[in-house]
């Protein structure tokens, strides 16, 4: 299977584009690639994957990476591995867009990235934050993919 460099159905979820390059109906099942385009004023709330461990290939520029409660920045070749059950965020860190190749194993993520994203209409355009509305329905919509957004400490 070939998919061309700029293949693929892309959603936005929250600021940062997702593109969907192997879905678990290309992989039968064993995992989910995604490259992200993620920018740095906001990421995602701590969060515990119960599905699907997750793997970061960083591409460029820089991300932070909090995995249970530890803080660690990951640039350009790093590879993080964010094993499910546990509680992790990450970010885009500095002033610059930062991207990745995510691996999800297995399969399944990209339902929930189809479901709880935007269609990518422009793939130049950039996504402004969510209003809370908007946060609250990511939330609920994880829940039933087997995210979990913890409380607060």
């Amino acid at each position: 299977m070939h998919i061309p460099a700029n293949a693929g159905r892309s959603f936005w979820l929250t600021t940062d584009r997702h593109t969907l390059k192997l879905t678990g109906a290309d992989t039968g099942g064993a995992f989910t690639l995604i490259e992200t385009v993620a920018r740095p004023e906001f990421g995602p709330p701590p969060h515990i994957h119960h599905r699907q461990d997750e793997c970061f290939y960083v591409l460029d520029g820089a991300f932070e990476f909090s995995l249970d409660g530890k803080t660690f920045t990951a640039g350009a070749g790093s590879v993080v591995n964010l094993p499910k059950d546990h509680v992790h965020t990450h970010r885009a860190t500095g002033t610059a867009p930062a991207r990745a190749l995510i691996m999800y194993t297995p399969a399944g993520l990209e339902r929930f990235l189809e479901e709880a994203g935007t269609p990518v209409a422009d793939p130049v355009a950039t996504s402004a934050p969510p209003a809370m509305p908007d946060l609250e329905r990511i939330v609920m919509i994880a829940m039933k993919h087997g995210i979990e957004v913890p409380p607060p400490a």
